[in-house]
């Protein structure tokens, strides 16, 4: 079958591939095999796997990874007639998606399962429930060894002040840059405007995932402007702002943690997991919140994987809920590199305080939105070299490159503007 637009030969053979064997694994011996195609590779799918060997249904459990792009990898087995029997979707646009297409089934939850105010409705269609969170990614975090940044910034301001003046020192050779930062990653950028947006225009947050969205209005601008402020301080990354947009997430890690050629970098939760194998002795790095205009920081950033069946899947609905039974994750909670969005998970159930202390954050009452570019549509979405990811490495390269803020922001609002017109909704 020809290959449609956005999937490409490759993905359909791989796709194709896992669709046999997920078909041989179903005839051989008579035992019922479930299915479910996660985006998770190394560590996160082995522990996972942990976690599914569990499952007390008689049925064997079958984990694969379709890679980063899931989408393209689930609509070429919907093309092959061979769609998995569960996925676990880093997007709810792509839960409520694939639901208006007649691909999913409605899914229920065990009574162990609640979630924060807000993060249920985003997996929803039609009044149905489609989707349930199995994991959750806090993405407001600084992270940094003690021994490198004594005093933390307690708001945006004092991140500035401190960002000047390591960088000051960093041009004269007597130190690390004060950030690192995986601007290579169009992701890591969308997380940074974000946590600025949310704090400097809460009321507007959510508003930019509707059909209606403003991406020239105010709230935009003085996000981008708060973030112009402080991208552009000379000495400010590892290299300058062109290394920075070949750095990857990954290696921006390494360079606070093992090189210690950076003093902080912004990073979700998983960053420990990252850094857990390139730690250089006993000291281990710590966090603070993502500063904001006022001391604690703004509001908490979450993004998070979720659970669905599809459509005429065997077992896929009864795997979903027992997914959301409260010590179904024990054994990743054990192994650490796992936080839940159920709120029913004893917070003693995580292994050190550090996840401890994520949980409860994450319950704390009226602070919490959703990754904004995961909600949006379409290509506008961002995934490599496109959407609001391309636009935000655009801005970056602007205002770090010595273009005025004034210019940088308008540039960048118009592209925004356009991408969600031809998305299907924004201005």
């Amino acid at each position: 079958m020809r290959p449609t637009a956005g999937v490409s030969r490759r993905t359909l053979l791989r796709a194709a591939a896992a669709g046999a064997t997920a078909l041989t694994a179903g005839c051989s011996g008579g035992t019922r095999s479930v299915q479910v195609a996660v985006v998770w590779s190394t560590s996160e799918l082995d522990r996972f796997r942990k976690v599914v060997a569990g499952y007390p249904a008689l049925a064997q459990v079958q984990v694969i990874s379709a890679g980063n792009d899931i989408d393209a990898f689930l609509r070429a087995r919907h093309l092959a007639g061979t769609s998995p029997d569960v996925a676990i979707l880093p997007r709810p646009g792509l839960v409520t998606e694939y639901a208006q297409r007649g691909w999913l089934s409605p899914v229920r939850a065990s009574t162990e399962y609640a979630v924060p105010a807000g993060l249920g409705e985003l997996l929803t269609a039609e009044g149905q429930r489609y989707g349930v969170w199995v994991k959750a990614a806090h993405k407001s975090l600084v992270w940094h060894l003690p021994s490198m940044l004594p005093v933390q910034p307690a708001n945006w301001d004092a991140l500035v002040r401190q960002t000047q003046e390591l960088g000051a020192l960093a041009r004269r050779g007597g130190g690390p840059a004060p950030l690192a930062i995986g601007a290579a990653d169009g992701w890591v950028l969308t997380d940074w405007f974000e946590n600025v947006l949310a704090d400097v225009a809460p009321e507007s947050y959510s508003a930019l995932a509707r059909p209606d969205a403003d991406w020239q209005g105010r709230a935009v601008r003085e996000a981008l402007d708060r973030l112009a402020g402080l991208w552009s301080i000379n000495g400010a990354f590892v290299g300058g702002g062109r290394r920075a947009l070949l750095t990857q997430y990954e290696e921006s890690v390494i360079q606070v943690v093992h090189t210690k050629r950076a003093v902080m970098l912004v990073g979700a939760d998983f960053t420990a997991d990252v850094a857990d194998p390139f730690q250089r002795g006993p000291e281990a790095p710590v966090t603070f919140r993502f500063p904001g205009a006022q001391p604690g920081g703004g509001p908490l950033i979450v993004g998070g994987d979720a659970a669905v069946a599809f459509a005429d899947a065997r077992g896929g609905v009864e795997l979903v809920e027992w997914l959301t039974k409260a010590d179904s994750f024990r054994p990743w909670l054990r192994d650490g590199g796992y936080l839940s969005p159920n709120t029913n998970v004893a917070i003693g159930s995580y292994r050190d305080r550090v996840g401890q202390g994520l949980a409860e954050e994450m319950r704390a009452p009226g602070t919490l939105r959703f990754d904004l570019s995961d909600q949006l549509p379409g290509a506008f979405t961002g995934s490599d070299g496109v959407g609001i990811w391309r636009i935000m490495q655009g801005f970056f390269a602007d205002v770090t490159d010595g273009v005025r803020a004034s210019e940088a922001i308008r540039r960048a609002t118009g592209l925004l503007a356009a991408a969600a017109r031809s998305a299907g909704g924004g201005r």
